[in-house]
């Protein structure tokens, strides 16, 4: 049991700006671990922080968390058009991940949004729940990763037609979606190579939410193609951050050179996002039983 002191602290570090980054996002998601009202208030508090990469994550765990009570907060930071376009956008993909109908109006409303960001992930977004609407019963989380997932599967399983269904832009947004987590859910050299091809294509949400899966996926296999548009200056920040988180995810050699090269970047969300992979690095390669260690390091150890 974590003791109302215990989960203050974690919050404390969370809020803290004079907190190194990498302990605020270990608190974070030791937060998101425990769950409950009091971890929303405090992960909630976080949204007038200076950091976009860390408002894009608070607005990330709360919609992995499903909990209903996050909704307030998610909305107006959807609708809040001072915060930054990725920070926005996630707490679009946040509210259709939780699920709950009752946004269904205000994500329609949001679909034809300025910013194309949030345009496209509140279409998918409405997309999301108008599926659970005709699946109900259907787990939105089956399958080998424990992610909510802005889009379900597709049913295809032959990595060729998923490919295909993947690059192809004149599918429809969601269906593309649906090929990217299908293609992560088999797996192996074939499917992360296929993925890979997805960082030239499309729109900058759907390449950032490539490299986000490609961190899922972790393998090796993809490396080279993560690094390459993480160097590229001119792609949106939004997708080299996630590159970036990526490469720290997959863990080898390789990656550490190429964050290493960006943890000086001249982009904000792209230096901070290094760091934190630099952080995740050291965690694959060593010894923690979990990277959400806000608890572990207040207690003494046995």
């Amino acid at each position: 049991m974590v003791t109302e002191q215990e989960l203050e602290a974690i919050g404390k570090t969370l809020v803290d700006p004079k907190q190194p980054l990498q302990a605020r996002f270990r608190a974070l998601f030791t937060l998101r671990g425990l769950g409950g009202p009091d971890a929303i208030a405090w992960i909630s508090r976080g949204f007038g922080d200076s950091s976009a990469l860390l408002k894009h994550e608070l607005a990330y765990c709360l919609g992995q968390m499903r909990d209903p009570q996050a909704i307030p907060v998610l909305v107006d930071v959807l609708q809040d058009t001072s915060q930054e376009p990725m920070v926005r956008h996630e707490a679009g993909e946040a509210l259709g991940a939780i699920g709950n109908p009752q946004v269904l109006g205000l994500l329609k409303q949001y679909s034809t949004d300025s910013v194309v960001e949030v345009a496209e992930t509140c279409q998918l977004a409405v997309g999301r729940l108008e599926w659970l609407q005709q699946h109900p019963g259907e787990a939105a989380c089956a399958g080998p990763y424990l992610s909510v997932d802005p889009a379900p599967p597709a049913a295809e399983q032959d990595v060729g037609k998923l490919r295909e269904a993947l690059l192809d832009e004149a599918r429809p947004l969601f269906d593309r979606y649906r090929a990217m987590f299908a293609l992560r859910n088999v797996g192996g050299k074939e499917a992360a190579l296929a993925l890979a091809e997805g960082l030239r294509c499309g729109s900058a949400l759907f390449r950032h939410e490539v490299g986000y899966v490609l961190g899922q996926l972790q393998h090796e296999a993809a490396v080279s193609e993560l690094a390459a548009t993480l160097a590229r200056t001119t792609e949106s920040p939004m997708v080299r951050h996630e590159c970036a988180e990526a490469l720290g995810a997959i863990a080898r050699p390789a990656c550490l050179a190429a964050l290493r090269e960006h943890i000086t970047d001249p982009e904000q969300v792209v230096r901070e996002s290094c760091e934190v992979a630099l952080d995740m690095y050291e965690y694959e390669n060593g010894q923690d039983f979990q990277y959400a260690d806000g608890l572990e390091r207040l207690r003494p150890p046995p």
